[in-house]
C-alpha cells in the first residue's frame, strides 16, 4: 500500500487558524486538540488558579493563566494552568496584558483527563522545561498522584496525603499537600 505524505502546517500557518473548543496545540507541525475537561479536571484547574492568585497576584509577584495559549520553541502548547512571574506578563502598547504569550510559563500544570495521552502531556510540560520554566505538575485526578518535574532535577512521584508538593521559588508562600489537592474534589 503507497502512503502520501501529509503535508505539515507550519506554526505560522496554525497560528492564522480560529481557535477550537476546547483547544488544540500546534506540536511537531500536527494540529491536536485536547480533551474537553470532565468535572475533577475543571474543580482542580479553576481552585488551583484561585488559590494561586490569592497568594501572588495583589503583590504583583506572580499570576495564574487557566487554558492560555503560550508559543515558543517552535511549539503552541496551551497548559491547563499557565503561571508566569508578574515581570515576565506580556503587555500590550496600553499597558494591558497582552492576548498573546510567545514565551515559556515559569511553572506549566497539566492535569490529566481520562482519555488524555500521558506520554504527549508530559512531552509538554518537557519542552516547557527546555525552554525555562522552573516547574511542571502532571496530576492524575484518579490515582490522586502528582508528578513534579523540577527544572533540572528528578523528577518526583507524590501521593501520599502528607507529602508537600514542590512549588516555584517565587511562590515559596504556597504550601498545598497533595490530601489538600485532592480533596478540593470532595462535595
Amino acid at each position: 500500500m503507497v502512503q502520501t505524505p501529509t503535508k505539515l502546517l507550519t506554526l505560522a500557518e496554525f497560528l492564522k487558524l480560529p481557535e477550537t473548543k476546547p483547544a488544540s496545540e500546534y506540536i511537531n507541525g500536527q494540529i491536536i486538540q485536547k480533551p474537553m475537561p470532565q468535572g475533577k479536571h475543571s474543580k482542580l484547574q479553576g481552585k488551583l488558579v484561585t488559590v494561586i492568585n490569592e497568594v501572588v497576584e495583589d503583590r504583583r509577584i506572580a499570576m495564574a493563566f487557566p487554558e492560555l495559549r503560550c508559543t515558543f520553541g517552535g511549539l503552541s502548547i496551551v497548559p491547563d494552568v499557565a503561571v508566569f512571574a508578574w515581570e515576565r506578563i506580556p503587555v500590550d502598547e496600553n499597558g494591558d496584558i497582552a492576548n498573546i504569550f510567545p514565551t515559556h510559563p515559569d511553572w506549566t500544570i497539566e492535569i490529566l483527563s481520562p482519555d488524555q495521552n500521558q506520554t504527549k502531556v508530559t512531552g509538554n510540560i518537557l519542552h516547557c522545561l527546555k525552554y525555562g520554566s522552573k516547574l511542571g505538575w502532571l496530576l492524575d485526578p484518579e490515582q490522586k498522584s502528582v508528578l513534579a518535574y523540577p527544572a533540572g532535577k528528578q523528577p518526583e512521584f507524590l501521593e501520599k496525603a502528607e507529602e508537600v508538593l514542590p512549588v516555584p521559588d517565587l511562590l515559596a508562600e504556597l504550601r498545598l499537600t497533595v490530601g489538600d489537592l485532592f480533596d478540593w474534589l470532595r462535595l
